[in-house]
């Protein structure tokens, strides 16, 4: 069995990322993690950095859990679903994880729901995952 999750350093993202390494676990399958850049000058090099020491980190973490896992890297200049999306059909996989939390309708329209296309759009299972109230 093959997972999917997308890396977010976001309560939503980490809530979504803890799903899928103890289902990655229940169910004895492979776990890629996938961190979606969208390149170029939006991405500021501090804001990498930031990504790349906690990405490493998660790296630490699912090795001590015994956790059979990939992480991959894009920056494809994609939307994060759409490499989402395209990582789960390249690998097979059986699940897909994602974060999710509540966006005014404004917001929907005008940001677009990376949440809603993979939804709509996945040719596997979706789990959606909740971050805990704070």
């Amino acid at each position: 069995m093959r997972i999917v999750a997308g890396f977010l350093t976001s309560p939503e993202g980490r809530a979504a990322l803890d799903r899928a390494v103890e289902e990655a676990k229940l169910r004895d399958a492979e776990l890629l993690v996938v961190h979606s850049m969208r390149g170029g000058e939006r991405d500021e090099l501090e804001n990498v950095l930031t990504y790349r020491e906690a990405f490493e980190a998660l790296e630490k973490q699912l090795a001590d859990e015994n956790v059979t896992y990939r992480l991959v890297e894009y920056a494809r200049g994609n939307a994060p679903s759409e490499d989402l999306l395209q990582a789960a059909t390249d690998e097979n996989a059986d699940l897909l994880v994602i974060g999710i939390r509540r966006r005014s309708a404004v917001g929907k329209l005008i940001l677009g729901s990376n949440a809603q296309d993979i939804l709509l759009h996945a040719d596997c299972a979706v789990l959606a995952v909740k971050a805990p109230k704070e």
